[in-house]
């Protein structure tokens, strides 16, 4: 059944895309970024229900408050990454406009990628390393000063349940050098969609906002331990299932 749910969904997701995308790429020469923007949402908003209706996959979010409040507020969310459901759903549960910093490999994906190739993002060149971060650090600076959230994974890919990757401090510089506090958040999104995996599973994803943290004066080394300590122990707490090492409250 699973195997059917998957399928189903995987299905819908391509099909609905291509006529969406289409559309995109229509409009985008006629309206701002920022409609532009909630168009594209507006897609992701029927994978995430879709995914709700078919696989079964609901959303627990918890720390909502812990979001800045003003329209104009910066702030860069650092995200665990455990599949593509937490790409989705990002978008669709935040109060405002998102720029991902992504691999410009991403662009040549048919339809997706044309599509978000027309929104007003990050993407970048990971051989040029130097360059490719003064580009995060300007564009991120102007998105941001349009009351546009930057997000960012850390582990800079999808990681297995129960495992954790390297945090590299990218999303920590970028902030300290704007500003800006950072908000970890904690995704259990492999308990339903394994990394990588064709078939999900229904159930709960939990998704856990945590306090800002501020980033001036701070090291950026520092930072990113923080923030990787509060959402490894947050993981912990939320799916200790998936931590054998786990400890028992």
């Amino acid at each position: 059944m699973n195997f059917i749910r998957s399928l189903v969904h995987l299905l819908w997701m391509a099909i609905t895309v291509v006529p969406w995308a289409l559309f995109v790429l229509l409009i985008s020469y006629f309206v701002s970024s920022t409609r532009l923007y909630w168009v594209c949402v507006g897609w992701l908003r029927l994978a995430v229900n879709s995914g709700t209706r078919i696989l079964g996959i609901e959303n627990r979010i918890q720390g909502m408050e812990n979001l800045p409040q003003g329209s104009k507020d910066p702030a860069v969310l650092l995200v665990k990454h455990q599949s593509t459901w937490e790409t989705f759903v990002m978008p669709v549960i935040m109060p405002h406009p998102l720029a991902y910093v992504f691999k410009k490999e991403l662009l040549s994906v048919p339809f997706f990628g044309w599509a978000m190739g027309r929104l007003d993002m990050i993407h970048i060149d990971r051989k040029q390393r130097s360059r490719a971060f003064a580009k995060v650090v300007q564009q991120g600076r102007r998105l941001m000063d349009e009351g546009v959230w930057v997000i960012m994974f850390p582990e800079g890919t999808r990681i297995p349940r129960g495992h954790k990757g390297e945090y590299k401090s990218g999303g920590a510089r970028l902030a300290i050098a704007a500003g800006v506090p950072v908000i970890p958040i904690a995704v259990t999104s492999a308990s339903c969609w394994p990394t990588r995996a064709f078939i999900k599973s229904p159930g709960v994803v939990h998704i856990s906002i945590g306090q800002a943290i501020a980033s001036e004066g701070r090291n950026a080394e520092d930072l990113t331990l923080e923030v990787e300590a509060w959402i490894e122990a947050e993981m912990r707490r939320l799916d200790p299932e998936a931590y054998p090492d786990a400890a028992v409250h």
